[in-house]
């Protein structure tokens, strides 16, 4: 079975580093644009209908070498190992991810024909999307689910602290959606060096932070060179 590639995610996020873990953690905002042959308008008929999306798309950084039945998830320290079919690890048999966004709205461009502007999205810039299914809300939503565990290592969100002289850089509408995602802690899980000072990508600005037991305090935002502001939405 060949996988064709319908579409492709413009999103706020040009690197893997900072992106939240799951689709819904944070209000991050992706555009879906699609490849020339899939713009017909009645492919999209009463898409408008529905609230939320499952997107397949595609681990396009993974670099592929074989694959393995266990995965250490950096939740679990890095050091525990389970089954790969247990997780939602990329390193996998085949590299597809799923994931459950809302959709803001549908825009119709002239040169893009129909454009997703979609919300909670967990993906990397030029994610690969291979296809798109309706959220059905009385078959998908299963109150009585475990969540295995995933639900024993989710964890508390961190407490932001974002001084206005750094947080004035950031554009008024990317604002909350970047406290969301630096609150579920970027960090891998084993990284708990108080001095060490990270850095991640988002909308064409880099981020540095600290974090000391439960509070990330952001210490400096640059502008990135003009090259690199074509991930800003």
């Amino acid at each position: 079975m060949e996988l064709k590639r319908i579409a492709t995610v413009k999103s706020d996020f040009p690197d893997k580093f900072g992106i939240p873990r799951q689709s819904g953690l944070a209000d991050t905002t992706a555009k879906i644009i699609f490849e020339p042959e899939y713009r017909a308008a009645e492919a999209f008929r009463g898409i408008q209908d529905y609230s939320h999306l499952w997107l397949i798309w595609g681990f396009s950084e993974v670099l592929k070498d074989g694959w393995k039945p266990t995965v250490r998830p950096p939740r679990l320290g890095g050091n525990r190992r389970v089954g790969v079919f247990a997780t939602r690890s990329p390193f996998r048999p085949n590299s597809l991810g799923l994931s459950c966004v809302a959709l803001k709205r549908v825009e119709f461009q002239k040169s893009l024909g129909p454009v997703l502007v979609v919300s909670g999205a967990d993906l990397m810039d030029k994610t690969p999307i291979y296809d798109i299914k309706p959220y059905l809300p009385y078959v998908d939503a299963k109150a009585e689910a475990r969540g295995g565990f995933a639900e024993d290592v989710k964890g508390e969100v961190l407490e932001v602290e974002f001084p206005g002289q750094w947080l004035s850089l950031v554009p008024e509408e990317k604002r909350e959606a970047l406290r969301q995602v630096l609150a579920q802690d970027p960090r891998p899980a084993y990284q708990e060096d108080p001095e060490r000072v990270y850095g991640m990508r988002f909308s064409g600005l880099e981020i540095k932070f600290l974090v000391a037991g439960r509070r990330l305090t952001v210490c400096q935002v640059e502008n990135l060179c003009v090259e690199d502001r074509r991930w800003s939405l």
